[in-house]
């Protein structure tokens, strides 16, 4: 039964022919076979439907021969039945499937980020020239006593703070989700700039122990991994409640991607899909939460600060309040523009709410109950450059994960294919192909370079303010005025319209 195309192509290849040498580079590279050769003809053509527009042919094409365009919609227009709807409806018409997707929410939600300005100094309060006083970016993790000499809770004993050089680090991306390429380069960049990197829910490669003293480990719903020696290798634990990309529900990482090496990584059996449940099974209150808090904590002797990780939700500063009376000593908040190798579009697209208003509230609350000091607050979620950085941590976030701008350092393209494993740049696959393409050394020291341009900016922001510390910055939202935002959205963020006096 022959069967009908009832979408175009997304895209389409614009091929110069009076460039291209054929020298198959192009069908070489591309990882979904959208560039082809035919030998009889001696052509090199494109089939404009596999193409994904990760730009790998345009990058290494020599002789510059190749675009790649977005290809005219056919339908006529409709404001309601938009051509996504369209296509989407016609995708699952023909596969009964869920539709998947990779990357972070991209619909077009208000950015707060966007929408908030910094504050400078002038004449009463002289700014600070970074490149000639010292400036203070090291930030610490971890429980404060509630007061001096004490500790913060006798039931869980103290834990140490742990000191990172920047308040940025490297987000939950598993070994498996990525290649182990992608992954060592996230570890040797965190390593050489002396913050961290998180392991996400996949294990630590055996491989990769030399970096654990910079590794956050996480303990998620299905647990893989999760030994002693992980645990007690690690700086930081991590427990796994929920992911802003796909709040709610669990994890699935197909068979085909489990090679021999994430099998004996996650402790699975090679071949079999890996399984995440949308719930921790011995988790149904904060009380289980606490009991699992401390159970982490006695194995590895009191010695690791233990965080949560939970999705920004409706209710996120209620629950993050229980989460710091359960004993967590940080709580990692993921907006819903995190990203994700795999995650249902409907839940990506539709379920959470933004970071910016998720962690003013959560350090709002928390300031209120008078247990801030009992945590540090992490952001997560699409942060894209060192002024969003800079406005979390206004907002009352002590630091913040980058994931997605961590993988465009290493090559991708956010063609949102990850889920597929057929990545053309060697990250979101297990191809051995594909993987070699990546070189873990050049790619930790453009993650470096990243690191090092933003931290550097931020100096020069908190330079501007006057201030010589991250830590006078964070929760100042005296430093920060909105831009175009109602009055509803001004009081949830805590902050002034821009003209307001301070």
């Amino acid at each position: 039964m022959s069967v009908i195309r009832m979408n175009p192509p997304e895209f389409r290849v614009i091929r110069d022919e009076e460039k291209c040498i054929k020298c198959l580079v192009c069908v070489r590279q591309c990882g979904f076979e959208a560039q082809q050769y035919d030998p009889e003809e001696d052509r090199v053509y494109s089939l404009d439907e596999n193409c994904v527009a990760c730009q790998r042919c345009v990058c290494l094409c020599p002789t510059r021969a190749l675009r790649i365009e977005q290809n005219p919609v056919p339908y006529k227009a409709n404001a309601h039945w938009t051509p996504e709807h369209i296509h989407n409806i016609n995708k699952q018409a023909d596969t009964g499937g869920v539709l998947l997707t990779g990357m972070g929410n991209d619909k077009p939600y208000p950015a707060y980020f966007d929408r908030l300005l910094l504050n400078a100094s002038q004449v009463t309060n002289p700014s600070i020239d970074p490149l000639r006083e010292p400036m203070e970016l090291r930030t610490y993790l971890g429980s404060r006593p509630d007061y001096l000499g004490g500790e913060k809770d006798r039931h869980f004993g103290p834990t140490p703070l742990v000191p990172i050089e920047t308040p940025i680090m490297f987000t939950a991306i598993s070994y498996g989700a990525i290649s182990h390429q992608a992954f060592e380069a996230l570890a040797r960049a965190a390593k050489a700039y002396g913050t961290l990197f998180n392991t996400g829910e996949g294990g630590l490669p055996e491989d990769l122990y030399e970096y654990a003293d910079h590794a956050i480990v996480q303990v998620a719903s299905g647990r893989f991994g999760v030994h002693s020696e992980y645990l007690n290798a690690a700086r930081v634990i991590e427990i796994k409640i929920g992911q802003g990309a796909k709040p709610g529900i669990g994890g699935h990482l197909p068979g085909e991607k489990i090679t021999a090496s994430i099998a004996a990584t996650r402790m699975i059996p090679e071949g079999t899909d890996a399984l995440s449940p949308a719930p921790h099974h011995d988790i149904y209150s904060i009380e289980d939460l606490r009991q699992l808090i401390s159970t982490l904590k006695e194995a590895t002797r009191y010695t690791k600060p233990v965080s949560v990780k939970i999705a920004a939700v409706h209710n996120v500063a209620a629950i993050a309040s229980g989460i710091a009376r359960a004993g967590a000593d940080i709580i990692a908040i993921d907006g819903f523009r995190g990203g994700t190798g795999a995650a249902p579009l409907m839940i990506r697209d539709h379920v959470g709410i933004p970071i910016e208003l998720a962690i003013a509230a959560v350090d709002q609350r928390l300031r209120e109950e008078g247990i801030r000091n009992r945590v540090s607050l992490v952001a997560a979620g699409g942060f894209r450059c060192s002024a969003d950085v800079v406005k979390a941590i206004a907002l009352g976030a002590d630091a913040v994960y980058i994931g997605t701008a961590a993988l465009v350092a290493l090559g991708c393209h956010l063609c949102q294919k990850c889920y597929t494993g057929k990545c053309s740049w060697g990250i979101a696959t297990q191809d051995p192909y594909k993987t070699r393409r990546l070189n873990p050394e050049i790619g930790a020291e453009r993650l470096y370079n990243l690191l090092h341009g933003w931290s550097h900016e931020i100096k020069e922001m908190l330079g501007g303010m006057g201030i010589n510390s991250i830590e006078s910055l964070r929760g100042n939202r005296l430093h920060l005025r909105g831009v175009g935002l109602t009055e509803t959205e001004l009081k949830l963020l805590g902050v002034k319209h821009a003209g307001e006096g301070m």
